[in-house]
């Protein structure tokens, strides 16, 4: 956990950098143009500024060791500021972008030289993909760990802090391309509606990468389950104890970032006795912490199934 943690926090603090310096210099860029893309970019960066300093607190929050009052750990305030970080996101980032591009089409505002703009984008292009490539890195790590794709990981992380970086950057590479082709279409055209809609088309971005974001730290803050590749194998390991004839039923809940929470009930066979049962539970928690280095607790249960009860 403390190196995961550690990984998850240079990653946000790479990516906190480049959006506070990324930020400021779209802002001199935009006022100088007078771009409402370029003014949405400044605020995309701003809010995802906000948001890499939220997620700091996520990853240092999410990081507490257990205590009397939180014996599970602090694991799920990682999952709260995080969606705090996608709010900031969606109220700081898509609602200044989509109003103030309303705003540029209805007014239909003229642009000042937009050479700077262009500079700031293509600089700001290249520290967003040096963010992406570090955060996509971790990515790979992991999924190496747990034997699956990149994409599947991704998909069901409980890595928030990881999992926003990797969206917001993609989705700020994708803005800085609609920036650049608004200040091109005006340029081309003369008319105010290409910039505007740029604008608007950004704040669209953003409102679908916060939507999402909130959603899945919003499962995890009501007891999402590991995923069903980890649970088909946390299963697997059950069933090849010689002691255990089946698993009545099965559990799991990720807890914090990457830790995952495990409670079966156990059908042990007739034969085995008392301290058999004991040592195989023993022996069954040492296995599934070695196979998942991210299950921190497990709790066994020996119950007989219901045709045995019969």
């Amino acid at each position: 956990m403390a190196d995961k943690s550690g990984e998850s926090l240079a990653t946000v603090l790479v990516a906190g950098a480049a959006n506070l310096a990324i930020a400021l210099a779209k802002l001199v860029a935009g006022l100088i143009g007078g771009s409402a893309a370029m003014l949405s970019e400044a605020a995309h960066s701003a809010a995802d500024t906000v948001t890499e300093l939220l997620l700091l607190v996520s990853v240092r929050r999410a990081g507490k060791p257990p205590d009397e009052r939180h014996p599970f750990g602090y694991g799920k305030a990682g999952f709260f500021w995080a969606m705090m970080a996608a709010i900031a996101t969606l109220v700081g980032g898509a609602g200044f972008s989509i109003t103030h591009g309303v705003h540029e089409i209805s007014a239909g505002e003229k642009l000042g030289n937009l050479t700077p703009s262009y500079i700031v984008l293509a600089v700001s292009f290249a520290l967003e993909a040096v963010s992406l490539t570090r955060a996509l890195t971790q990515l790979r790590k992991e999924a190496g760990a747990y034997e699956v794709s990149p994409v599947r990981l991704l998909r069901v992380t409980s890595d928030t802090a990881l999992k926003a970086v990797l969206f917001e950057d993609a989705a700020a590479l994708a803005g800085l391309l609609i920036a650049a082709a608004g200040l091109l279409g005006w340029q081309v055209t003369g008319s105010p509606v290409w910039d505007g809609a740029a604008s608007v088309g950004i704040g669209l971005l953003l409102l679908v990468v916060a939507l999402t974001l909130i959603q899945s730290n919003l499962s995890l803050l009501i007891g999402q389950a590991a995923p069903r590749q980890v649970e088909t194998g946390i299963r697997a390991v059950l069933l090849a104890q010689p002691e255990v004839e089946d698993v009545v039923e099965l559990l799991t809940m990720m807890i914090g970032p990457g830790d995952i929470l495990v409670a079966a009930k156990i059908d042990f066979r007739d034969e085995a006795t008392a301290a058999g049962v004991e040592l195989a539970c023993d022996e069954v928690d040492r296995r599934l912490r070695e196979r998942f280095p991210g299950v921190v607790q497990v709790f066994l249960d020996p119950t007989p199934t219901r045709r045995r009860q019969v």
